[in-house]
């Protein structure tokens, strides 16, 4: 297992958040937080030409000019991802966390996947800076990121709170069963209440498989009760959290049956954009 969890931070109302959860996990797993700004190609201005179809010595002269400009916006950008990085910072060594800094340029994706595999987990905000709040849209990035790494994905809620009830989505698949074996290796879920649960029907199959998750988590010290909800998946565990008070969700990233369409197409962000709590995926 590696000793460290990457967080990523862009200065928006989530960042926050992010950093107290990333502080939670790494008090509890013993981590070191590595924390990561990245900035896109737009925030650096390469390759843009404003100057159109001007001709003659204007167009020399404003060329110079927007190069200026975006020379001090490419700085500015960067004075700014510092920044961010150094309240991110802040707030961890308030917590008692080690942490390090990390300012990349570029794509996301490819900044996080130098980085991913020396990381036991990568933690993100639900929504980002430019996220429209009214309507609820879950962040562009999570949804790129949410598709291409491959290490378990922290989706912090926007305001932390202390985690002492955790709902295990489960179906019976073999990410759901990752989900679960992840469970039972982390030091995380120590001391806090746990639920198993399969939302559909009440086979003898489901039952089965439920029994050989709570297994799992019982040889490995954990106690958790298990349960077995008729409807639709996204409505059933999210009217469970909410009135059963959980503070996190920890699901497979994929399965089968009807659980799978939470993680493949508009669906998974559904679940994402509605859930109040954070919620970990499990490859």
């Amino acid at each position: 297992m590696t000793n460290k969890i990457i967080a990523l931070v862009d200065g928006s109302a989530y960042s926050k958040s992010v950093c107290d959860h990333a502080a939670w996990i790494a008090s509890r797993g013993g981590y070191e937080v590595e924390l990561m700004h990245v900035l896109g190609r737009r925030e650096t201005g390469t390759g843009s030409d404003l100057s159109g179809a001007i001709t003659l010595g204007a167009r020399s002269a404003l060329l110079e000019e927007l190069s200026s400009i975006d020379e001090q916006r490419a700085k500015l950008a960067v004075r700014r991802g510092r920044a961010i990085l150094e309240d991110a910072r802040a707030l961890l060594v308030a917590a008692g966390v080690k942490s390090t800094e990390h300012l990349r340029h570029g794509d996301l994706i490819e900044a996080i996947s130098a980085k991913e595999g020396g990381a036991e987990m990568i933690l993100i905000g639900k929504r980002g800076e430019a996220a429209d709040f009214a309507k609820g849209h879950v962040g562009s990035n999570l949804d790129r990121v949410m598709r291409a790494v491959s290490r378990p994905l922290f989706i912090a809620s926007r305001a932390y709170r202390p985690i002492e009830k955790v709902l295990i989505a489960y179906d019976g698949s073999e990410s759901a069963m990752r989900a679960v074996n992840h469970v039972a290796r982390s030091t995380l879920y120590r001391g806090v209440d746990m639920r198993i649960v399969t939302v559909g029907a009440a086979t003898e199959a489901a039952k089965k498989s439920l029994e050989n998750a709570q297994a799992t988590l019982a040889n490995a010290g954990l106690e958790a009760e298990t349960a077995i909800l008729p409807g639709q998946p996204e409505e059933a565990l999210g009217k469970l959290i909410e009135e059963a008070e959980f503070g996190h969700l920890v699901m497979g990233a994929s399965g089968h049956s009807r659980l799978r369409s939470l993680f493949v197409g508009s669906t998974s962000l559904e679940m994402i954009r509605t859930c109040k709590v954070p919620i970990l995926l499990v490859r």
